[in-house]
């Protein structure tokens, strides 16, 4: 008697290549076709486990394969869209501090200093300084308590502190 297990060892190794050669065609590297595979194949497992946990017809394969690759698509763009929608703090294109200011070297050391902090800190501060954000908006955003988005955004100010006084000590002692 056949296993479930050798059952489905036989029908990848025969269909396998296959519906690798498919997925390719719905994604950019053969990395992603394996991960589409591979999703198809996950979801006929839990999807033939009631129907005896045998191998699921190859169009139903197919045809998943092909869903999971629009997914993976529609994803993709969603996820380039939102980021060109961001504002990115290296962008200098990018205005996010003053405009005015943008010429300013003391913008730019700033600019310089917030870019140096890990990015919990540099998070918490765009988000309170330059989007107006409350601690507990903060909080919801980064699924962090309130506390510790205030704390972050003190540690980061304490750090901008230092690093500007450090500049300027530097700065005075040159000149």
């Amino acid at each position: 008697m056949e296993t479930p297990a050798n059952s489905w060892k036989q029908w990848l190794a025969e269909h396998g290549p296959r519906l690798l050669l498919f997925a390719r065609g719905w994604s950019h590297t053969r990395h992603d076709a394996e991960d589409l595979v591979q999703e198809a194949i996950l979801r006929m497992w839990h999807h033939q486990t009631d129907k005896g946990g045998m191998p699921p017809d190859l169009p139903l394969v197919y045809s998943t394969i092909r869903f999971c690759g629009l997914n993976h698509h529609r994803c993709e763009s969603r996820r380039r869209k939102r980021e060109e929608s961001i504002i990115y703090l290296n962008d200098f294109q990018d205005f996010w501090l003053d405009p005015v200011l943008e010429d300013d070297e003391e913008a730019l050391i700033l600019r310089d200093a917030i870019q140096h902090l890990s990015p919990k800190l540099r998070d918490v501060v765009v988000m309170k300084f330059w989007g107006g954000l409350t601690f507990l908006q903060i909080s919801e955003a980064l699924a962090i308590s309130p506390n510790t988005a205030a704390s972050r955004y003190r540690y980061a100010l304490e750090q901008l502190a230092h690093a500007l006084r450090h500049i300027k000590e530097n700065r005075h002692a040159q000149a």
